[in-house]
């Protein structure tokens, strides 16, 4: 039990570091290569904070441990909107400018729902991850198509004042990406071995640890850019994070867990996680496109998101610990 906490403990800050590392020296990379940075905000940015779930859910799938690669790709979806958005917005309401990204949450609208549908038969099947793995890069292309047309976006304003700030040669850039993803690696290791030996010391299904520790872990990069963001005013960057990140969690993470190694999927799963996901999802674009206060999460909606959140984990820890 003690080698378990001390490699998830060792493990996580290790993960969000590396991520991070990765994600600047990405950014500061595709800089130097001309990318605009509206393109670098939704692409780089968006779905680098995602490199954690990536890494961790693939390592998992390759041993053997479907139920934490798919607990930590819709558990970190989950965290993502209730916990993630929901005290980023306690923080400060958020308030929701770019174009871009109100283009954006229809689009993980339906991803969600696809993903929803796909799974009810109580399985991932080879044939279907491939399915999630094509579909991605298509919307990726109708996005960056989106992106491209609009000549100036909140989003990428915010993006290149963060450049100007984090500027550094392409050399150094080169580098952190190179040793973010060598840590990326060692780091998911350690935290996909400690999950799994704390979920058969505490008796628990490898499921709830992976929508829970493992979740979480993962998406500590998403919650210090997302409050950072907030209260610096980038509240673009901060949405972004999160649209970027669930929308490649849901297809590219669980397609390649599902590609690695096709999974059976539990009724919890189906019945439980699959529609808190559904219903966090369908709520974010209720309160940033279409809602009361259209385009703004104010600290009402944070409250009730956090409020969900909480809700859910009670439902879990009861359905693992109160039997």
């Amino acid at each position: 039990m003690i080698m378990a906490v001390a490699a998830i403990a060792a493990g996580l800050p290790l993960l969000v570091w590396s991520a991070d590392r990765f994600v600047k020296g990405a950014a500061a990379t595709a800089r130097h290569c001309g990318m605009s940075p509206l393109l670098i905000g939704m692409v780089i940015v968006g779905f680098g904070t995602s490199t954690p779930e990536m890494t961790v859910s693939a390592l998992a799938s390759l041993r053997g441990h479907p139920e934490i690669a798919l607990g930590n790709a819709y558990g970190s979806n989950i965290a993502n909107i209730g916990l993630i958005l929901g005290l980023t917005a306690l923080v400060r309401p958020i308030v929701v400018h770019s174009r871009v990204l109100r283009m954006e949450l229809p689009i993980l609208a339906l991803a969600t729902v696809m993903a929803a549908w796909q799974i009810g038969d109580g399985e991932i099947t080879r044939r279907e991850a491939l399915m999630l793995l094509a579909v991605f890069p298509v919307l990726m292309g109708w996005i960056i198509r989106q992106g491209l047309r609009v000549k100036a976006d909140a989003l990428g304003r915010e993006m290149s004042r963060e450049l100007n700030i984090h500027a550094m040669p392409l050399r150094r850039s080169v580098v952190w990406i190179a040793s973010g993803l060598a840590l990326l690696a060692a780091s998911s290791y350690l935290l996909v071995w400690g999950a799994v030996a704390l979920a058969r010391w505490m008796g628990v299904g490898e499921l709830f640890i992976g929508l829970t520790v493992v979740a979480v872990g993962a998406s500590l990069p998403e919650l210090a850019s997302s409050i950072t963001a907030a209260r610096q005013g980038e509240h673009d960057i901060a949405l972004g994070n999160i649209l970027g990140s669930n929308l490649f969690n849901t297809l590219f993470v669980v397609g390649i867990a599902g590609a690695i190694e096709p999974m059976a999927v539990g009724t919890e799963v189906v019945f439980r996680d699959v529609p808190v996901m559904t219903g966090l999802t369908l709520s974010l674009f209720f309160l940033a496109r279409g809602g009361p206060g259209r385009g703004r999460i104010s600290r009402l909606g944070g409250a009730a998101l956090l409020g969900c959140y909480l809700c859910y984990v009670l439902i879990l820890a009861h359905g693992s610990f109160g039997e």
